[in-house]
């Protein structure tokens, strides 16, 4: 895999492309027939719907649907926190309806006892297991409380340079060390690189309470990294993807593309292309 060029990965990409929509593992199985490639790449691929914060829901399942992805993660643009159960379930409906499955929900900020209240009453009326939130430190007995209660895990996610928080996935992780073990992690990969962090390091490290990643490159390891296409940024994929699938990773990489926020679809097509080329060089 290490003497693969990025034009190579392409060409590999576009074998799953021709593909339609044939499972992953099949596009993966063609170049070793009776081989189980499947259970050497163990995690899904999914979508935030943040990618598409500038279209309607609408939009963002079926332009979900043409990346021939299976797994949404809605932000709160597309399912408002303060929607009603009738509401929720319509939009559940709806996601259903088009063959997708909502894995999760997410960013969900909590700074109020209120608010962590009723972040899980969001997302049991959605029928989610999994969130991804960022409570206030001070919340985080409280939010076990809650995932104790609802059986509802909640991944921490790391923002970065910026974020007072939780900037890394240690700065999570060390908090959460000795709770419920459905406290957990979703390792940005893209804000783990700006802080000069190899983001395969850091899933090996925190592996033990990994329950999602959102999945991207980014221009450069430093504070002024901005996202890019995956395969042009500075982040190392290949190595990546390779220690996500010896780990056996078993969740899901939701791409979060943040460039080109009003024509987001070519350059999250091409990330995907290019992961799929990856994986069917694996």
């Amino acid at each position: 895999m290490t003497n693969l060029s990025r034009r190579n990965i392409l060409k590999l990409a576009g074998l799953t492309a021709a593909l339609g929509s044939r499972p992953l593992a099949s596009a993966l199985a063609m170049g070793n027939p009776g081989v189980a490639v499947k259970s050497r790449v163990p995690f899904d691929l999914g979508m935030t719907s943040y990618t598409f914060r500038a279209f309607t829901l609408d939009q963002a399942i079926e332009m979900t649907k043409r990346l021939d992805l299976k797994k949404i993660t809605l932000k709160d643009m597309h399912l408002p926190l303060n929607s009603s159960e009738g509401e929720i379930k319509k939009v559940l409906e709806k996601i259903r309806g088009a063959g997708l499955e909502l894995s999760s929900c997410g960013v969900v900020y909590m700074t109020t006892e209120a608010e962590v209240q009723n972040a899980f009453r969001y997302a049991k009326a959605a029928e989610i297991k999994m969130m991804v939130g960022v409570p206030q430190p001070p919340l985080l007995e409280l939010a076990e409380k809650k995932v104790k209660e609802t059986d509802i895990t909640l991944a921490i996610h790391n923002h970065g340079p910026t974020d007072e928080r939780y900037p890394s996935p240690e700065s999570a992780y060390k908090l959460i060390a000795k709770m419920d073990k459905r406290m957990g992690l979703c390792i940005d990969v893209g804000h783990t690189q700006r802080l000069g962090l190899d983001p395969s390091v850091e899933v090996e490290r925190f592996f033990d309470r990994l329950y999602d990643v959102h999945f991207k490159d980014v221009s450069s390891a430093d504070a002024k990294g901005t996202t890019v296409e995956c395969g042009r940024g500075v982040i190392d994929i290949p190595k990546l993807l390779k220690t996500l699938a010896r780990l056996k990773y078993s969740r899901t990489l939701h791409f979060e593309h943040e460039k080109d926020e009003k024509d987001p679809f070519p350059g999250v097509a091409e990330s995907i292309g290019y992961v799929r080329g990856v994986l069917a060089a694996m």
